[in-house]
């Protein structure tokens, strides 16, 4: 098996001992991202629309230095802080996949890092 992890200088440092994504027999996995500020690693302000494409946007860096991209998304994977925040993170999450979205998941774990409103990750085809 090829593994080769991917660290963006694009996006938000890790916050711990983890890659920004792996490369791994054809398929890109990205680490649960959370609101951060790209420049300074803080939670950015803002409702859960906001947070949300703040995720999204990281993602797409990651994806892209990946070789991959946003319509290679097979699974993604929604933590919210709040289910009552469906609403208004699925209206900004299908702007990043108009057509021929992936399989998701959506959970409430409870408490997200750094106070986060949600985290995202996604499977994609390398």
């Amino acid at each position: 098996m090829n593994k080769k992890s991917i660290i963006s200088q694009k996006a938000p440092a890790p916050v711990g001992p983890y890659s920004h994504a792996v490369i791994a027999n054809g398929f890109v996995f990205t680490a649960g991202l959370i609101p951060t500020d790209p420049i300074t690693g803080a939670l950015i302000d803002g409702d859960v629309a906001a947070q949300t494409e703040r995720v999204l946007e990281t993602m797409k860096i990651i994806l892209e230095e990946a070789g991959s991209s946003m319509a290679k998304v097979v699974k993604a994977t929604v933590y919210l802080d709040s289910l009552d925040d469906f609403e208004a993170m699925n209206a900004v999450y299908k702007t990043y996949f108009p057509a021929d979205p992936p399989a998701r998941t959506t959970y409430e774990p409870g408490t997200l890092p750094i106070g986060a409103k949600g985290e995202i990750e996604a499977v994609a085809l390398a």
